[in-house]
């Protein structure tokens, strides 16, 4: 598929979901509009005070986590390809009364979109499966950087996408897949209602791939978290415990996301 296509078929999957997403249990606007905080505690931890920093989005969606560092004091822009979600960030910070700027772009544009030179560099919870060059990625990622800025990414684990679905202890699928992954599917993760755009492209990337490529990209890696919790019931056997989802105790821990930050 080349990547025009993939663009197009993805850009329509994310136009139907903003009003799905918005919309549900799982995002809870009307809780972050009476002031609650999406951000991961581990996140808010890792990266730190960000008073007064400009941070860039890529990837942002709807603009919740973005706004959300505007909450904590950041000076905010977020990027994503589909214009109808960032007319709903943009709406959204208006209504919260928070300063951000949303712009729709390609994330291999963002240093063409965004100009300018930045702090931090903030992404990820899904976000790489939807690009297919990783080592394109770190060099819009670099660029977008001042001296002395980061890149804090906060992704799910690729090992975890090798498990097999219901107990998450068999190697089911390859760590190593390359092709592009075409899916079609009805309802998207918060599980509400049926998009009409059922097909999107995905890249499965490994760890080494992604680290490869912000130090090719002349990054320096300042630590690489991995984590044995996640943000939704990956597989059926995940329990809930303390607002994550992880196996059940007792059994092996394996990694289910993982958070890093490269400094340039």
């Amino acid at each position: 598929m080349s990547e025009i296509d993939y663009l197009a078929v993805n850009r329509a999957n994310w136009d139907d979901r903003v009003a799905i997403h918005v919309a549900s249990d799982f995002y809870d606007v009307p809780g972050f509009k009476a002031g609650a905080d999406p951000l991961r505690d581990f996140e808010i931890e890792e990266v730190g005070d960000v008073t007064g920093k400009s941070l860039a989005h890529l990837q942002c969606h709807f603009g919740l986590d973005t706004l959300a560092w505007a909450r904590r004091g950041a000076q905010v822009s977020g990027l994503d390809l589909s214009e109808k979600a960032i007319e709903t960030a943009t709406a959204l910070a208006q209504e919260c009364g928070l300063e951000a700027r949303f712009v729709a772009a390609d994330v291999y544009d963002a240093t063409t979109a965004l100009g300018g030179a930045y702090d931090i560099v903030y992404t990820g919870i899904g976000a790489l499966v939807w690009l297919p060059d990783m080592r394109r990625w770190a060099e819009v990622v670099a660029a977008l950087l001042k001296p002395g800025g980061f890149l804090y990414l906060s992704e799910f684990h690729p090992f975890a996408d090798t498990l097999d679905d219901a107990t998450g202890s068999t190697v089911t699928f390859d760590y190593f897949r390359s092709d592009p992954q075409i899916w079609d599917e009805p309802y998207t993760y918060t599980g509400s209602e049926e998009l009409a755009n059922t097909t999107s492209v995905q890249f499965q990337h490994t760890l080494g791939e992604v680290i490869s490529a912000l130090a090719a990209a002349g990054l320096r890696i300042d630590f690489l978290h991995e984590h044995d919790h996640t943000l939704f019931r990956r597989f059926e056997s995940l329990r809930t415990r303390g607002g994550s989802y992880r196996l059940p105790e007792g059994r092996p821990r394996v990694p289910l996301m993982y958070s890093l930050r490269a400094g340039r």
